[in-house]
């Protein structure tokens, strides 16, 4: 059992829950993951690691209620327990040695390229980060990115906040001023997409962290397979980062809809009422 040291609502639909796990605490690196399955009966779901406390023993995810069972998860409160945290699961975010950065967020998305940022900035690169939202109700983690960050732009669809409009534009932007030498982009698939065909041109080297369907988080089901250059990759084992140059993104949209109708089902198995 993995205990709930602490809870806290980032928005009216994103909870930040910090789980005690020292042995995943002890190992995991920015860029991988935990699958959570809340109880014997739960299904299993893949949570990229939001932060870590190798001291304390603990590591943090970021759960957006969409489904049934994020819904369950984010009910949890402190001191409750979930039945399996498995991981750390997928390989370690490769930065290389770069000397100024452009790491940016989409929505939840921040919240996975929080940990990029703050190593990058702890070894001494020059951090600019660049976070997107729909609107100022839902921005999250500004002060976290403020602490690790050299400049710090935010974006809302709506100008409700920040500067208007979207992510692509400070980034092109701040790539015809000045050199960078890596850009680092997790959140909506389009988002991440759209990042890269602006920077190809540059040759800047960019990461992306993609998200299709995963059940076992270790290469056995398929479920997770990705074009990457004309191969099959699983972002499971092979990933979850990827060159952005050469994701198919267009195969990874549709991949990633072939189960909407399926993820809005409520399941009544065990139910005494179906029969």
């Amino acid at each position: 059992m993995f205990k709930i040291l602490e809870k806290k609502q980032l928005n009216a639909s994103v909870t930040s829950i910090k789980f005690e796990a020292p042995f995943i605490a002890k190992k995991v690196m920015p860029g991988q993951f935990v699958i959570v399955r809340i109880d014997e009966k739960g299904e299993r779901i893949p949570l990229t690691v939001s932060n870590f406390d190798r001291q304390e023993g603990s590591v943090t995810v970021v759960v957006q209620a969409i489904g049934f069972t994020t819904k369950k998860l984010v009910a949890l409160e402190t001191g409750d327990s979930v039945l399996d945290l498995v991981g750390p699961l997928g390989k370690p975010t490769e930065f290389g040695m770069p000397k100024k950065a452009i790491v940016i967020g989409g929505g939840v998305g921040c919240a996975i390229a929080y940990p990029q940022a703050k190593a990058l900035y702890n070894i001494g690169v020059d951090v600019t980060v660049i976070s997107g939202f729909r609107s100022k109700d839902i921005v999250i983690y500004e002060e976290e990115f403020k602490a690790v960050s050299n400049k710090l732009y935010i974006t809302t669809d709506d100008g409700s906040y920040g500067q208007k409009g979207f992510v692509t534009e400070v980034l092109d932007k701040l790539l015809k001023e000045d050199n960078y030498d890596l850009v680092i982009a997790i959140g909506p698939v389009m988002m991440m997409k759209f990042v890269s065909k602006v920077t190809k041109p540059y040759g800047i080297k960019t990461i992306v962290s993609l998200n299709p369907i995963m059940i076992d988080g270790t290469g056995m089901c398929g479920g997770c397979r990705v074009n990457v250059g004309g191969q099959t990759k699983f972002a499971c084992v092979d990933g979850p980062d990827f060159d952005g140059h050469s994701v198919d993104f267009d195969e990874l949209v549709r991949r990633n809809g072939f189960y909407k109708n399926e993820e809005e089902h409520k399941c009544r198995l065990g139910d005494k009422t179906n029969g």
